[in-house]
């Protein structure tokens, strides 16, 4: 199939989340917010674990990967978003659009894997206290987290060339805020019978295999924390381990809802108030959820901010 006839429409018009202008200036004003905090957070847990040699261990490796990815996830969507209410415009080319979905679900995918990786991680820690350090070597954990690199990269390249060959002839009017793939398969004049095969089989099974990990890991933490004869460490155990799992049901519910169901089930208005919540919403809160309820995390950001404080003082 030709590129002509693969596709008569050039670009889409992204709709945003509002047309009235007041609504548009608040959202304009909260989702710069929520990115800064996002972009600010994350940095500054990627600079205090760089800078402190006593948090180079497994644990804080992957936090490193799931800050720098978070910042990734959420600047492939909002910049865009943000520029086009200040440029006034609303368009994105065929290619920038699948440019734009390809990245994004990709980051999506690295933090549906991380979120495995770091419950395998504290399980080892938690039930494995004495075998930590023979299990979780720096090998495997740069096998662990290049790996993930690579099935998303490859899962999401399937999508994206699946998606490349459907025909858009004549809507080009996106009801979101990025390129979605639910919203794009409702534009497509083409059969995307396959499409949805492959989201609701191969596209499912990428998510759900970490998921069931991390439940199986959370029930074996559970059990082993329950025969701490300590309270005050096994309540310490079970809020941490409750902070993880709210994050981990917000990423994944959002997404189950949104992209796990079929076609004629979507809601537009509910498809996008979810997607607001893992694009957006999930990256700003995991710096302080997955991070900031940590001492030596703490310590490091409280050495780090105060010397840039001090150095900024003189």
């Amino acid at each position: 199939m030709s590129r002509a006839n693969a596709s008569s429409v050039s670009e889409f018009l992204l709709l945003g989340l509002s047309r009235q202008p007041q609504q548009e200036q608040l959202l304009f004003a909260l989702f710069l917010s929520m990115y800064l905090v996002a972009v600010l957070g994350n940095l500054l847990i990627l600079l205090a674990i760089s800078v402190d040699p006593r948090l180079h261990v497994p644990m804080y490796f992957f936090l490193c990967s799931l800050s720098l990815v978070d910042i990734c996830f959420t600047s492939t969507t909002v910049p865009k978003m943000l520029a086009n209410h200040v440029l006034g415009t609303r368009t994105i080319s065929f290619a920038g659009c699948l440019t734009q979905m390809y990245f994004l679900f990709m980051f999506v995918d690295m933090d549906n894997f991380l979120l495995a990786v770091m419950a395998y991680d504290r399980f080892v820690a938690v039930c494995h206290p004495l075998h930590y350090s023979a299990r979780m070597t720096p090998r495997l954990c740069v096998l662990l987290v290049g790996s993930s690199w690579v099935v998303a990269n490859l899962n999401v390249l399937l999508h994206t060339l699946l998606m490349a060959r459907l025909s858009f002839c004549a809507d080009n009017a996106i009801p979101h805020f990025f390129c979605d793939v639910t919203p794009l398969l409702q534009l497509s004049c083409s059969d995307t019978h396959l499409n949805e095969v492959m989201i609701l089989t191969e596209g499912a099974l990428i998510m759900i295999a970490p998921f069931v990990c991390i439940l199986v890991s959370y029930v074996l933490i559970t059990c082993a924390v329950l025969r701490v004869p300590s309270t005050k460490g096994m309540w310490k155990a079970f809020s941490t381990c409750g902070c993880h799992l709210a994050v981990v049901s917000l990423f994944y519910g959002t997404i189950i809802a949104v992209y796990f169901n079929p076609m004629s089930s979507h809601s537009s208005e509910k498809d996008t108030a979810a997607t607001v919540l893992y694009t957006v919403v999930t990256p700003m809160l995991n710096p302080f959820i997955y991070s900031l309820r940590n001492r030596g995390l703490k310590r490091a950001l409280g050495k780090v901010i105060g010397r840039r404080v001090w150095s900024d003082g003189l």
